[in-house]
Order: structure tokens, then sequence, then C-alpha cells
């Protein structure tokens, strides 16, 4: 393998800073074309890895950009009545997946290397929404004592990672619910489902997503992680590569009315991606 390539790729949680990942593998594999034998992702990163690695990336900020110049508002109260959390971005998300992903593209990620697409699952005994909130307790409180640089906050309260493949997925249905399952954070995003049990996001447990890789590592595989925050991250090893936004993203994770910031956080990524590239 060329000195130029990674055997795994991580793409880290981080909602709308993720679409920085997107621009920098753009401009990155434009260069130093990659084909790893595993990428992992969790949360949004997950979804920037599904189609970034077949080529859906400008089709996707088209339909997301131009979504977010009709959208008037990002809580809808009148839901409460109905039941339903009042932050619309799920209901959107979801459709964005839906209207990205259809028999096609399913079978171009299974000719793409395998992407293991990262969820988290409660302990049986414990209500999903508990541990979702004890969760998210606990990852305040880590990033508060630890600056959070790699979350695994979820692991003190009894939850453990779980893998989707997108080389077994039938169905874009099966797709659907694996990227809304990894990205599941009440009250924003609903708890998924995956196989019969409860999902949370991904992140919770390993953001950035570096267990799985390390596989690789220990073998002596070359990997890169690519991280969605500017400052802190986790160390870099001799086989290990981390990346991260030159300048702090500046958007909301959830937001559905932030265009521009999105437009941002891409065109930061091409940036940072070319000079990467050529910095190899």
């Amino acid at each position: 393998m060329s000195r130029y390539s990674f055997d795994a790729i991580a793409f880290a949680g981080g909602g709308n800073r993720c679409y920085w990942q997107g621009g920098f593998w753009d401009a990155f594999t434009a260069i130093r074309p990659q084909n790893p034998s595993l990428v992992v992702g969790v949360s949004a990163g997950a979804f920037q890895a599904c189609f970034s690695l077949i080529g859906e990336g400008d089709r996707v900020r088209s339909i997301v950009l131009e979504a977010c110049a009709t959208i008037e508002r990002e809580l809808d109260w009148g839901r409460l009545l109905k039941g339903r959390s009042p932050f619309v971005v799920a209901d959107l998300y979801r459709d964005l997946i839906a209207t990205v992903f259809g028999p096609l593209e399913l079978a171009a990620l299974r000719a793409a290397p395998e992407i293991l697409i990262q969820v988290t699952h409660p302990p049986r005994w414990m209500p999903a929404m508990v541990a979702a909130y004890a969760a998210i307790g606990a990852y305040q409180v880590e990033k508060v004592v630890l600056g959070a640089a790699h979350s695994r906050a979820g692991r003190h309260v009894g939850l453990t990672a779980g893998h989707v493949s997108t080389h077994q997925l039938e169905t874009p249905e099966a797709l659907v619910e694996a990227l809304m399952g990894t990205a599941a954070v009440p009250p924003f995003m609903p708890v998924g489902r995956i196989d019969g049990r409860p999902a949370l996001d991904g992140g919770l447990v390993d953001n950035p997503p570096i267990d799985r890789i390390a596989t690789v590592e220990a073998k002596g595989g070359r990997t890169l992680v690519l991280t969605t925050r500017a400052g802190k991250t986790i160390p870099a090893t001799e086989t290990r590569t981390v990346v991260q936004p030159s300048v702090p993203i500046v958007t909301s994770r959830f937001a559905v009315t932030d265009g521009e910031a999105i437009r941002a956080a891409y065109e930061l990524g091409l940036k940072d991606g070319e000079a990467f590239a050529r910095s190899l």
C-alpha cells in the first residue's frame, strides 16, 4: 500500500460540523485516492461517510442547503400536543436519508469499502430514555473534567457499542434505521431501534470511534481519524493520523435553518483536505 494510503478511516460525530468531513474527504481523495479496508462512523459522521464514499456529496448538500433556505423554525410546539418532541430536525433528517439512499445507492455502498455504522445499546434492563439522559449527563461531566477529546461517557452507565455493516444491509429502509439509530440523541433525535433493540447515538461510548480501527492498527495498518472539533483531540500514534478543522466550526449541531454555516463547514473541509493531501 502507498504511504499516502490508509487502511482504516474513522468519521467522528458532531452534527452539522460533520459537513467539514465531507469537504475534507472530497479534497483529500481527489489528490490522494483511498481504498480503505474498513470505515467506522458515528452519528452524523456515519451519514457523511456513507454518502461521501459513493460520491453523493454534491447531491446531499444541494438538498440540505435548499431546505435550509425554506425552513422558518426549528421548533414546533404544536408537536407536543401529539406527544412528540418539538424539534423538527428528526423528521427532516429521516426524510433526507430516505431521499438520498435508494436501491442504487445501497448497491454502491455494497461495492464500496465496508462502513461500520456504530450505535449504542443500553442494558436490556434499563429504559432507553433513562439510558440516553444518563449518558448525556455523564458526557457533560466528562467534558468538564477531561475535555471530552475522546468520549466514552456512556460506558460509565452500562452502554455498549454495536455495529451495522453497509455490506450486510438488505434494504434502503434498513440503512435509514441504522443512520437514525446512530444519531439518536433525545430530545433532538428519537431513540432508534436496530434488530429489535433500542439504539442511541454511537458516539456515546466511543467518539471519535477508534476502538474498531485499533484492531487494524494492532496489525500494523495505518489509520486516519476525521474529528470535527478544532483544538484538543486524541493523540496521534505511529500508525494513527488524526486530522481536525483548522479553525473552530461555528454552527449548532442540530440547526436546520443555517445553510451558510453548513456551506462554510464544507468549504473549510475542502481547504483543510487539500492542505493535508499536499503535506503528505
